[in-house]
Parts: C-alpha cells; sequence; structure tokens
C-alpha cells in the first residue's frame, strides 16, 4: 500500500467538504436572516440575497481545488510521491479551512446585515465592503491552494 494517495485525495475530499461547511453555514445564516427581515420589508428581499449568493459561491472554489488535485493523482502514469500526497492535502486544508471561515464570517454578516438594512437603508453599501472582504478570505485560500498543488510534482524521491 501507498500512502501518498491517500493524502492527495485527502486534501481533494479536505477542500470541497470545507467549503462547502462554509457555504452551508454561511447559507443557511443569511438565510435565516433574509426571512425574518421579508416579514418587515418584503420588497427588499431580493436585494438582500446577496450574502446567501456569496456564500454559495465558496463551495465552487473548493471544487475547483478538489478537480486540480484529483486530476493531479494517477500513480500509474508517473511516480507519486509523500511530497506531492502532502503538497496536495496542504492544498485542499488552506482552500477549505478558508472557505469554513469565510463562510461564518459571510453568515454572521448576512445576517445581521440583512436585519439592520431593513431598519437602516444606508447600511446596504457597508454591509456590502463587509461581505466582500469576508469573501476574500476564500479566495486567497483558493489562491494558496493552487500555488501549494501546483508544488507537486516537483519531488525527485519519497
Amino acid at each position: 500500500m501507498r500512502p501518498a494517495p491517500f493524502f492527495g485525495f485527502l486534501g481533494a475530499a479536505s477542500a470541497l467538504v470545507f467549503s462547502c461547511m462554509g457555504a452551508a453555514y454561511g447559507t443557511a445564516k443569511s438565510g435565516v436572516g433574509v426571512a425574518s427581515m421579508g416579514v418587515m420589508r418584503p420588497e427588499l428581499v431580493m436585494k438582500s440575497i446577496v450574502p446567501v449568493v456569496m456564500a454559495g459561491v465558496l463551495g465552487i472554489y473548493g471544487l475547483i481545488i478538489a478537480v486540480i488535485i484529483s486530476t493531479g493523482i494517477n500513480p500509474k502514469a508517473k511516480p507519486y510521491y509523500l511530497f506531492d500526497g502532502y503538497a496536495h492535502l496542504s492544498s485542499g486544508l488552506a482552500c477549505g479551512l478558508a472557505g469554513l471561515a469565510a463562510g461564518m464570517a459571510i453568515g454572521i454578516v448576512g445576517d445581521a446585515g440583512v436585519r439592520a438594512n431593513a431598519q437602516q437603508p444606508k447600511l446596504f453599501v457597508g454591509m456590502i465592503l463587509i461581505l466582500i472582504f469576508a469573501e476574500a478570505l476564500a479566495l486567497y485560500g483558493l489562491i494558496v491552494g493552487i500555488i501549494l498543488s501546483s508544488r507537486a510534482g516537483q519531488s525527485r524521491a519519497d
């Protein structure tokens, strides 16, 4: 048994699972805020969907890294060393955990932001800026994940 592909596939799974956990939490938490706000101000519901959409994008980041990692694992075509497995594991964890953190931030800000926006419309731009900075956290994880994943295949030995 070779442990290197195990670590590579664990990285792909980690990227997708953690990013989707962040996306699910952000969607659920901000969706509750949208539903609560929609009772008071139903005309603002469509404008308040922004946090839900931004949270959903986090899952796509994890999917991108998972596909990049899984296409790089082919031990029959070329040697797949432990270095490669660790590079793919760190790539998946970087993207996945950044997506999880971003999803938590988007959910909390989205929930409070859409409720506050229903009472004071001037807060909308501020809420969007905070959401953009929260989304940037996941984007940083995606970028680092791509860089780490590209390091796989550069090893010469176990």
